[in-house]
């Protein structure tokens, strides 16, 4: 006869007792940690405020906007020119170039001329990543701004290949990580010198966008200025040699 899962249970742990009780005494064995504080639980402070009826100010986290003109064979986004669907949302919808996410009317122009002045042209290198967990691929593309601004949008195909813009966000940001279906986004915090702030952004399948869904403050290591004493010094046969810059590929995938 075989044995019951609960006879089972019962042996393992008679087996742990005997072996807890056995080793109390040898070395290394199990020692007190002391006193436990005592659990508190959270206390709700001013429970007279009341409950606001409608956000004060509307920062645009959960607009979305249908991209006309620009549609992916099958739903794959990889099979369309980022810098086409970043041209069409522009001309599609003016008002975000004066709107909360950002875009200057330089950007505009700028975007609007990519494709006769491609090395001007601020439309980032694409990313291409299930944010959604449908399956399919979402696109992933960031804006280059003046005043080191940078614009980051989403756009989400469907089943049919028409594209709408599920997340837009603009900030003085540092640098851009993947962590799972999630975007984390780290900007730097104008009024805390030497911190920043980490924005994870999250698919939200009630309102059929991306939302930031934790937000924090991090302190980072501070970078210390160059002294005087570590200057290079200038020779006449030591000229300065003046670098160009290379603006990143607009188009190739990753």
């Amino acid at each position: 006869m075989k044995p019951t899962r609960t006879a089972v249970r019962a042996a393992l742990v008679a087996a742990a007792g005997l072996a807890l009780l056995t080793g109390c005494g040898d070395a290394g064995g199990l020692e007190s940690a002391g006193a436990t504080p005592t659990a508190e639980g959270p206390q709700q402070l001013w429970p007279e405020l009341p409950a606001i009826s409608a956000p004060p100010v509307d920062y645009g986290e959960s607009d979305t906007a249908r991209i006309p003109g620009v549609t992916a064979p099958d739903g794959d986004v990889r099979a369309v020119s980022p810098v086409k669907v970043v041209q069409a949302d522009v001309a599609a919808h003016p008002e975000q170039i004066t709107g909360a996410d950002g875009l200057y009317r330089q950007t505009a122009d700028q975007i609007r001329d990519c494709g006769t002045r491609p090395k001007e042209c601020p439309v980032l290198r694409p990313y291409y990543h299930d944010l959604t967990g449908d399956g399919r691929k979402e696109l992933i593309v960031a804006i280059r701004m003046p005043g080191q601004q940078t614009a980051m949008r989403v756009y989400l195909p469907d089943k049919d290949g028409r594209l709408t813009r599920v997340m837009t966000y603009s900030d003085a940001i540092v640098g851009v990580e993947l962590a799972g279906r999630d975007l984390i986004t780290r900007a730097v915090s104008a009024g805390i010198p030497g911190y920043e702030y980490r924005t994870a952004w999250s698919w939200d399948d009630r309102q059929d966008v991306i939302l930031p869904t934790r937000d924090e403050i991090i302190r980072v290591k501070p970078t210390t200025p160059p002294t005087s004493s570590a200057a290079p010094t200038a020779t006449a046969s030591a000229a300065p040699t003046a670098t160009a810059s290379v603006p990143p590929p607009t188009g190739a995938p990753r």
